[in-house]
Order: C-alpha cells, then sequence, then structure tokens
C-alpha cells in the first residue's frame, strides 16, 4: 500500500518516466513507424506500405518485454539498414511534443526536489527531445533501462539499482508515470511511493493522476498557484 506524500520530508527525489508522462509519443513514433521503414523500403527496394507492414510484425514478434525491442542498433543490423540512427533522430525533431502542463511542472517542483528521469527509452531519444524543448536542466540525472543497465524496466531491480546509484532508501523516491506494470507496481514492489499517470482518465484510486499537474498537486499538498489550497 503506499503512502500519502504530500510534504513527506523523508522524499528527496522525483523520478518521471519519459514517453508518455514527459513526451507524448510522437517523436519515438516518427522515428519507427515512418523513419525505419521508410529506409527500409528505399533500401530493399519494396514499397512503403509493404516494408511497414513487414517491420511492424517484426517488431511485434521481438514485444516491449524484450531489450531488443528498444534498440534501435539492433533493428539497423538485422535489416541490414545502412544509416547512422543517432543522426536520423534529428530529422524528426519537428515531432517533438512535450505534454503542456510539463515545463510548469519540473519548474516548480525542481526547486524542492532532485527530478530525475527512469525509462525504457534509449538515452539518445530522451536527450535530444529534452534538449529540443529546454528541459534537460531541470533533471540531475537520466537513467534508461536499456542504455544503463542492459533491462527493460519491468523489473524491480531497475529501480533498485538506481537507488543504489543515488544512495538512497526506495522510501526517499517518488516514481510517476504512464505504464501500469513498469511504472506503478514496479517500483510499488521494492517500496517506492509510485503514481499511475492514466490521461484518458479509465482509471481511479488514490495514486492515479490524469496529468502532472494533478500529481504536482499530491506531491506539495496544495494546488499550484494557491499555497493556502491544501487538499483534505
Amino acid at each position: 500500500m503506499t503512502q500519502d506524500v504530500s510534504a513527506d520530508p523523508m522524499i528527496k527525489i522525483i523520478s518521471f518516466d519519459f514517453d508518455g508522462t514527459i513526451a507524448k509519443h510522437t517523436f519515438a513514433d516518427a522515428f519507427w513507424l515512418e523513419g525505419v521503414p521508410a529506409l527500409y523500403a528505399k533500401q530493399h527496394h519494396v514499397d512503403v506500405e509493404a516494408a511497414k507492414k513487414y517491420l511492424f510484425k517484426e517488431y511485434d514478434k521481438i514485444g516491449d518485454n524484450r531489450i531488443e525491442w528498444y534498440d534501435p542498433g539492433y533493428w539497423f543490423d538485422r535489416f541490414d539498414l545502412q544509416a547512422d540512427w543517432k543522426k536520423m533522430l534529428l530529422k524528426y525533431l519537428k515531432n517533438v511534443e512535450i505534454y503542456p502542463e510539463v515545463p510548469s511542472v519540473l519548474n516548480r517542483l525542481s526547486t524542492q526536489y532532485s527530478l530525475i528521469i527512469s525509462s525504457n527509452a534509449k538515452k539518445e531519444f530522451i536527450d535530444v527531445q529534452l534538449r529540443q524543448n529546454k528541459l534537460s536542466a531541470y533533471f540531475d540525472q537520466i537513467f534508461s533501462s536499456t542504455s544503463d543497465f542492459h533491462t527493460v524496466k519491468k523489473v524491480t531491480d531497475f529501480y533498485a539499482m538506481i537507488c543504489k546509484k543515488l544512495s538512497i532508501q526506495p522510501q526517499e523516491m517518488v516514481h510517476v508515470g504512464d505504464h501500469k506494470e513498469f511504472d506503478y507496481l514496479s517500483p510499488q514492489k521494492l517500496g517506492i511511493t509510485s503514481y499511475y499517470l492514466d490521461r484518458k482518465k479509465n482509471t481511479t484510486g488514490n495514486h492515479v493522476v490524469s496529468d502532472l499537474k494533478e500529481f504536482e498537486t499530491n506531491i506539495l499538498g496544495y494546488s499550484p498557484g494557491n499555497s493556502l489550497d491544501h487538499i483534505r
């Protein structure tokens, strides 16, 4: 059972998932669902729709429980794609979209807590999007399960390794993200207070929030801009 963390002096670190929490999926989708198929089609002399059908089927065979699913290097090698995927990321900067409440929430929370990112996404994908929106300075560290620990975030060990790196106890960290298993249940098993971000508002509960402003209200114990509006 998670605890109410409003104004909890024990909390030192606030951890954010990235895709679906800080950033919309538009950038990653443009790379994986448009860019990679277009490159495959060009190099293998097939039409783009045929390339998409084939690649999406191959993506599904691996699935997001395996580390290869997140690794462009794996797919570029597998499909013999002759390009630098890191440089290719820069072609899709126009597709980067940050959720509208993010900058103000990060600005306020960063004055009281150390902020980190704990994500499945490759670190290069995260870095590009943070720089594009001038958000990098808000985060003290970025942890990528695939880049840093060669695992997927669904394992509770990912959060244990983060706590060890930061020299903190699990009870000193709060995590929020949009995947019920990876971001809510897994850290909770370790003793980390976790919040499930359901932007579609299909779920209710004490530790379910519909956006990061609501999460901030839970953390600070009052609504932003009104220090007297305490939660009851």
